[in-house]
Parts: C-alpha cells; sequence; structure tokens
C-alpha cells in the first residue's frame, strides 16, 4: 500500500533541512528526564541547562566563574507575571548580554556583560533541533512539534500540521500555540520566533501575533524568490534557520513596541522584504560613506529585491532609495536600519539625521523610534528649532535626530553654516521627493551646506517619477523595491478597489471640476484665506466644488453607501475634502439626514458611546473662524485623542472628514473606505489611497470612492508606477470584484438549483427560519456539497464586502444572505468543521490553492488584463 501523507512525514522533512543546514538533531523521546541522553531533571525544565552553561563559559573566557554562574542564574529566573514583559527582559540579555558584576584583583567593582550567544561567528555557537519536546507545567502536559535551540535556548517553536488533512490547517496549529503559550508559558519566555505549517504553506510570526500577522517568508538568501515549486516551509526553514541570518534577525530585526492607543506590549519580527532590504542598505550606506565597501548578494528581477545601487561609488554619499509600498511597514524598516546602521564597525558610531518635511509626520516618525529605542541603544533627541538642530548636530560623534527639513533655513541673509563636516553623517529621508528636496537655492541645498560630507537615503512608499533628477541626484536610485502586487501577495496590504460614484450625483459632465497641476500645488501647502483670494482659478474650482447642490448630493449618496458597507464589514471611513468650508458644509448636510451621527459636545466619549455612529472634523483652525467652526478645532492633543479613538475598531466615532490631516503617517487598520473629493495627484494621491490598505483582521480590502473624477490622476500614477518598475496597480476597478460576486453567486444558486428560496424574503418569521435546515439537507445531499458551498459562499461573502453598496450588490443581498445562514448552520452542525471566522481568515490572509479560487486570486486574474510592467532586473535601473 502507499504510505499515506501524515504530520510526522512533514517532521521528518524539516528535520532534514535543518540537519543540512548544520542543526544537530535530537529527538524529545530520549532526551526525556530519566533516559540515558537526558539533558534536563524534569519536564518542567525547558532550558538546556548543560548546553548554556558550557556556551557561556566558552564565550565569556575573561569573566570570572561566579559572575558567569550569576548571568545563568538570571537566565533561569527572568520569569515575570507577564509573559510578553519576560519575554521582553530575555530578549535585552539576549542580544546585549547578561549585566553582571565581579571584584577585580585589586578590590575593584568591574560592570560587565555576560554573552549568551556569539552574534559574529555562528559556528561558534550550539545548533540544535530537538522534535516532540514535551513541557509539563502544572497539570498540563504538552508536545510541541519542534523546538529550535541555540546554546541550549529554546528560541524557536514549530507547530506542523498534515498537509494531506484539510481539517488540519495553518490556523489550527497556530491556536494550538496559543494554548502553549497559556498552559506551558515558561517555554515561550526564551522564545524568538514562531512557525506554523502544514509541510507546504508556512508563516512566521511573533509570540504577540495576531493570525494576519504570521507571514510567508518568499526567499532563502535574499538573491531571488524561491521557485514557485518550492515548499514555503523548507524555504523558511533555510531562509530563517540558516545560522548566521538567524543571528542577524535575532540581534537586529526583533523589536518590542508599547501600542500608545492601548498600551499593550507587541513583539514585531522583520518581514523577508524589510530584512534584506536593510541589510542592502547598510552596506550601501558603508559604501556611499567612503568608509568603507563590503561585497553583498542582490536579487536579480522579481517585485521584490534588494541589491546594489545603480552606478554607486564609493564615497558618493548617495546610498540609494528603498521603494516598500505604503502600508508594507515603511516606518519599522527606517527603524532596523537605524539600529544596524549605528552598530556598523565601518561607520565608527555615526550621528543619524531623520528627516521630514511636515511636523505631524516628524512627531509620528519620532514616537514610534522614541518608544522601540532599545534596539538603538540610544534615546532619539527631536530638534526644538533651529538653534537646537545645530547644537544636536555639532558632536563629536553618535546620536539619533528627527528634524524637519524647514529646520535647516538660515537666518535671513545668511548662507547655511556649516555644522559637522564628518563623513560618519547619514540622512535619513522620509518620502524623498523632489517637490521637498530642491537643489539649486531650496531646503536641500541649505542642508548639504550644514553637512557637506553626510550621505543620503531615502525611503519612500510611492517610486521616483522618471523626470525627477533632484532626487536622484540627492539619494541615488533604487536598492530594493517591494511593489503592490508583491505586498497584497504577501498579505503586508490589502488591495486598494476603486469606485467612480460621479454618475450617481446627476450632475452633467460640464460641472465636473476639472484637475491640473496647478490646483494641486495650491492645495498641497497650508490653507490660508489670503492665499486663496489671490487665487481665483481656486476660488472658482472650490465654488464648484462645494456647490450647495452638489453637497447636498455628496452627502446623501455618502450616507446610504456607508451605510450599506456596514452592511457587509465593520470599519471606519475616512471623507476627503478640498476646503476647510466644504468640509463644514458637507458635516452640516450629513447630520441634517443623520441626526443621531452628530459629534457630542467636547467630543465627549461617554456620550458618544452611546451612538451607532459619529461624524467629526478634523482640521487645523483658531480663534479668528467664527462660532461656527469653534466646535471642530481642537489643540493637538485634542486631536491625538481623537486619532487614538478612531484607530479603535470598537469606538462609535466611525466617519471623519478631514481636508489634510491623516492623509499620510497614519494608520487606522480598521479604515477600510475612503471618500475622496479633493484634487489629488502624484505621490500625494498615493498616500491619501493607501490609508485603507492597511491589514486588519479579515479585512478583504480597501475602497476608494471618487466624487470628483480621479480616475485619470490613477492612471497617470499607474503609469509613473510601472515605468518605475512597479508590478499590480494602485487601485481595482470594483467592476472586478462585482464580476467575481456574480459568478460565485451563479455558482451558488447551482449547488442550491431545485430548492425554493423565496420565502425568504416574502415568508413569515418561522417559515425563514425553516428554510434554513431545509436548505442544508439539500447541500449535503449532493456529492462533496458542504465543502463545496462553503467554499463559494466564502468566496462570494468576500466579494460582497468589496462593493456591498453597488446596485449590482444590492439586487443579490437577500440571496448571499441566505446562503451565509446555510454555511453558518453547515460549520455549527459539522463537530470537526473549522468555524466561519477561520475560514475567512484563511481565505483573507492566504491565497491557498483550492478546489475554488478565492476572490483574491480572481481579481487579480482580472487585474492582469490592466497594462503590467515588465520583470525588472536589479542591473536595468
Amino acid at each position: 500500500m502507499p504510505t499515506a501523507l501524515n504530520e510526522s512525514i512533514v517532521e521528518d522533512a524539516a528535520l532534514g533541512w535543518f540537519g543540512e543546514l548544520g542543526y544537530a538533531i535530537g529527538h524529545g523521546p530520549k532526551m526525556a528526564p530519566g533516559e540515558p541522553a537526558a539533558e534536563r531533571d524534569s519536564f518542567g525544565d525547558v532550558v538546556l541547562v548543560g548546553r548554556l552553561r558550557e556556551a557561556i563559559q566558552r564565550l565569556n573566557p575573561l569573566i570570572p566563574e561566579e559572575a558567569r554562574e550569576e548571568a545563568l542564574r538570571k537566565v533561569l529566573r527572568v520569569g515575570t507575571p507577564s509573559l510578553v514583559q519576560t519575554n521582553r527582559n530575555f530578549h535585552a540579555m539576549l542580544r546585549d548580554g547578561v549585566a553582571v558584576e565581579y571584584k577585580r584583583a585589586d578590590g575593584s567593582i568591574a560592570g560587565d556583560h555576560v554573552r549568551l550567544v556569539d552574534f559574529e561567528n555562528a559556528g561558534n555557537n550550539d545548533w540544535l533541533v530537538v522534535n516532540q519536546f514535551t513541557v509539563i507545567e502544572g497539570q498540563h502536559n504538552r508536545r510541541p512539534d519542534l523546538v529550535v535551540f541555540v546554546n541550549g535556548l529554546p528560541l524557536a517553536v514549530i507547530e506542523l500540521k498534515n498537509a494531506a488533512d484539510e481539517e488540519a490547517t495553518i490556523w489550527s496549529a497556530f491556536k494550538q500555540l496559543q494554548t502553549y503559550k497559556e498552559q506551558v508559558g515558561p517555554l515561550f519566555h526564551y522564545n524568538e520566533v514562531l512557525v506554523v505549517s502544514d509541510g507546504l504553506q508556512a508563516r512566521i510570526g511573533s509570540l504577540t501575533a495576531s493570525p494576519e500577522w504570521f507571514k510567508v517568508w518568499r526567499t532563502v538568501d535574499g538573491a531571488s524568490d524561491a521557485p514557485k515549486t518550492a515548499l514555503e516551509l523548507e524555504v523558511l526553514v533555510r531562509g530563517v534557520f540558516e545560522p548566521s541570518r538567524f543571528l542577524d534577525l535575532l540581534q537586529h530585526f526583533i523589536v518590542f513596541e508599547e501600542d500608545p492607543d492601548s498600551d499593550r506590549l507587541h513583539k514585531i519580527i522583520a518581514g523577508y522584504h524589510q530584512f534584506h532590504a536593510v541589510n542592502a542598505a547598510v552596506e550601501e550606506t558603508a559604501r556611499a560613506s567612503g568608509m568603507g565597501d563590503e561585497g553583498f548578494g542582490h536579487d536579480e528581477q522579481g517585485n521584490y529585491w534588494a541589491g546594489r545601487m545603480h552606478n554607486g561609488k564609493p564615497g558618493d554619499r548617495r546610498a540609494g532609495v528603498v521603494w516598500h509600498t505604503q502600508g508594507s511597514g515603511k516606518s519599522f524598516s527606517m527603524l532596523f536600519y537605524a539600529a544596524r546602521i549605528v552598530r556598523h564597525p565601518v561607520m565608527q558610531n555615526p550621528t543619524l539625521v531623520v528627516l521630514t518635511d511636515r511636523n505631524d509626520l516628524d512627531d509620528q516618525l519620532f514616537g514610534q523610534f522614541q518608544r522601540c529605542h532599545e534596539i538603538l541603544r540610544q534615546m532619539p533627541v527631536q530638534a526644538e528649532d533651529r538653534e537646537h538642530l545645530r547644537q544636536l548636530l555639532q558632536v563629536a560623534s553618535g546620536g539619533v535626530v528627527f528634524t524637519t527639513i524647514q529646520k535647516f533655513l538660515p537666518e535671513k541673509g545668511e548662507k547655511m553654516p556649516e555644522l559637522s563636516a564628518r563623513r560618519n553623517i547619514v540622512v535619513i529621508a522620509d518620502e524623498a521627493h523632489r517637490s521637498q528636496y530642491d537643489l539649486i537655492d531650496g531646503l536641500a541645498r541649505h542642508l548639504r551646506d550644514a553637512l557637506p560630507n553626510a550621505s543620503f537615503i531615502g525611503f519612500t512608499g510611492t517610486p521616483i517619477e522618471q523626470n525627477d533628477a533632484n532626487t536622484r541626484a540627492i539619494f541615488g536610485d533604487y536598492i530594493s523595491i517591494y511593489d503592490i502586487q508583491r505586498a497584497v501577495a504577501d498579505g503586508a496590504t490589502v488591495p486598494i478597489y476603486y469606485e467612480s460614484r460621479i454618475a450617481k450625483l446627476a450632475l452633467n459632465d460640464a460641472a465636473l471640476p476639472k484637475i491640473d497641476e496647478e490646483f494641486d500645488e495650491i492645495t498641497e501647502g497650508e490653507e490660508e484665506a489670503k492665499k486663496q483670494k489671490l487665487k481665483t482659478k481656486w476660488a472658482a474650482l472650490e465654488a464648484l466644488v462645494g456647490a450647495p447642490k452638489r453637497i447636498a448630493l455628496i452627502a446623501e449618496d455618502l450616507v446610504q453607501h456607508y451605510e450599506r458597507r456596514l452592511e457587509a464589514m465593520d470599519g471606519k471611513a475616512m471623507v476627503v475634502c478640498m476646503s476647510r468650508r466644504i468640509c463644514l458644509e458637507l458635516y452640516n448636510a450629513i447630520i441634517k439626514l443623520r441626526p443621531q451621527w452628530a459629534s457630542a459636545k467636547d467630543d465627549d466619549a461617554e456620550a458618544e458611546g452611546k451612538q451607532a455612529c459619529v461624524v467629526k472634523i478634523v482640521m487645523t483652525g483658531s480663534a479668528e473662524d467664527g462660532p461656527e467652526w469653534q466646535p471642530h478645532i481642537r489643540n493637538k492633543q485634542h486631536r491625538r485623542e481623537l486619532a487614538t479613538r478612531f484607530k479603535d475598531s470598537k469606538d462609535s466615532f466611525r466617519i471623519v472628514i478631514v481636508r489634510d490631516m491623516w492623509l499620510t503617517g497614519f494608520d487606522a487598520p480598521c479604515l477600510h473606505t475612503m471618500y475622496a473629493d479633493k484634487p489629488m495627484r502624484g505621490h500625494g494621491l498615493m498616500q491619501a489611497i493607501a490609508r485603507v490598505n492597511r491589514v486588519f483582521r479579515d479585512k478583504p480590502g480597501g475602497l476608494v470612492v471618487d466624487y470628483l473624477g480621479l480616475a485619470d490622476q490613477l492612471k497617470h500614477a499607474l503609469a509613473t508606477y510601472t515605468e518605475s518598475g512597479g508590478q499590480g496597480s494602485p487601485s481595482i476597478d470594483t467592476a472586478q470584484a462585482i464580476a467575481v460576486m456574480q459568478e460565485k453567486h451563479e455558482v451558488a444558486c447551482a449547488i442550491m438549483h431545485g430548492f425554493n428560496w423565496a420565502k425568504w424574503t416574502t415568508g413569515t418569521p418561522a417559515e425563514c427560519l425553516g428554510l434554513i435546515p431545509a436548505g442544508q439537507q439539500h447541500v449535503l445531499q449532493q456529492d462533496d456539497g458542504k465543502q463545496r458551498f462553503v467554499q463559494v459562499v466564502t468566496d462570494l461573502s468576500r466579494a460582497f464586502a468589496l462593493c456591498a453598496a453597488t446596485d449590482e450588490a444590492v439586487e443579490l443581498r437577500d440571496d448571499i444572505a441566505f446562503f451565509q445562514a446555510i454555511k453558518a448552520q453547515l460549520a455549527k452542525t459539522s463537530g470537526s468543521q473549522r468555524s466561519p471566522d477561520e475560514l475567512d481568515h484563511a481565505a483573507a490572509l492566504n491565497a491557498e490553492p483550492r478546489p475554488e479560487p478565492t476572490v483574491q486570486r480572481d481579481v487579480e486574474v482580472h487585474a492582469q488584463r490592466l497594462p503590467q510592467p515588465g520583470h525588472r532586473h536589479a542591473g536595468s535601473h
């Protein structure tokens, strides 16, 4: 008989790959307490103490024995009431060493650190992987499939499932890990990474990661993607656990962050795109500084690559540009880069200048670095003004300084003085674009006068335009690209869908505003009353867009559209208007239609908590504004509190109306709809619409609803994007989701053929209820009926959620509600059946091979018909 595929085969295959990487292979039962090869006294011990003691002695020969033993005791007693805090404390020990004190020969006290691992020489560590490693804690007896030990420390846990068992998915493995965390917590005191796999699929995540943040690892060495036929588990094992790479990940690419909104502690592990891009960027920076020129590998082609910058020369001060699409973790990439470069021996304790062009972005990025300062080994500092900036930069070495580029403006009539001629200064620019960096007489010129030998690196979420010579002159060309298509495929972002609602407003074409560069430039800056009066063209457009009839029509359409969206998918919405006046008028028009949505006085959260939905305007203003404006004008702290509330998916503050605020650098994952009624173009448009592409639970995609005619601007953005080598479209036409929804509806109807469910909409409550068991039996009587029906309804529901407000979706929603009721009953009556949440999660997070393709896979097929660029080669830019 043929050998059936089972979990042990997956386990044996993984052990074989670890063996090829140089790991010793241990078998839990043979190493158990009481056995001849035992390495621990009890099943409650999770550290292999003998191996750890031997490693500490080997790696710290100059530290006295008693201090080494004290370090060992600290590691073994690391536990605190909080598992995550314990894990954080241990990670600091692992990365930086265990702090100890001991007496020198002369009687003085020496402070030192005992190393637990050798990060420089992987071969100087003890590498072991053990299967079926039993841990007993209290009444709980658990046996993880694989545990990876480095110097006796259990740094990784891998839970495996059988690929041939349709009920045993990677998400059931994820749930099992959560059970382990609750029941055998000490094993996870020392954990650095978690892996779930069924042998084919594999995901890596952290101790605190929810399912959507367990991610695929697509490359072994960063030189190229693994073949599509490769097993994801093998790619992950070889790509993450190769000893030198694993040590690099442990030392430089794991960080803890306290969530400012919830005070929860999150552990973040870099994705493969961040890991390889940062390492490439660090070596390019060493090259650009002229302080070192070390070789490294680079990707050859594809949608993600990291490597040598085109035409980069030693000492040219142009480290390059990292282009990773918005929402894919750019701020963390910048943080990992900063932490990596400050430790690079060639850079000799550099000074980093983190540069933005707006105060709110400076605050946000500074807050991110400040919360994660442990990985930097220093606390970043934010320049208060020009004089403070000069003081911060006139230092001999070191420092992470945050500033806006405007602070490099010299005194009137003066040239910018030189602040430092050091070569180990690195300027890290957020969103490097020509509008911010003018070499001739702009702020960039002053910056280079101040720091003549600094090296420059740019991080951007949108591509450099082909004719943008200034950005390339300052930063150089790309050293890494991670585009929309790859980010969506990886689950790093969700796709953005586009829906035009102009026709719904019943306005003729002649009344549609025309968008051009001049309008865009006007709207990019701060809104000033005097400037508006001088700009007659702007004033004419603003009057047309803000006409009372038009605002009333938009308000009516928006309210109906959002209510339909909420029926299909819970989440929040952002409305973008072109002036503060229009923001106010639109708010009033919405509240006229839905009085119960009005903000409470002084934003009383308790009062608003009783409302199903609250609408607010977030904008700047002053006491000079009229009384009707004052309820909407808040100070900085008050706006920050509102931002926290808007990011909370449970808070009733569901719709925000903005002009400029929150369009860049603002992450609210539960935001799924943007209503755009403002002229936008280029990278400003790309940044704005990306507010809705954040991953959140089972959110299938974000939606941009166009009230102003932005289609041409989106096409232009796509052209710029593809010219730069990006693949995938910035947005997908909602018509594609409609087509998938209609297709899946037909399939579901075919399964239900011969069953009459007309009473679902016309019958009494009892008749409606009676349709469910009868419909369930109709499905179960068919060959493989349950599996086919559950899958197609899952796909149908996801497609419906993406276009729920369209006429086509409204027409089908009663049928879909009936199908969902049957699906829910099928899940309830099957003891081993996964829950609908699990099914939806799996559909939302993974491009799994299935008998029926998921909605996302179908939509991607449709998207292939859009103009797509060819593969990008690392040496072609």
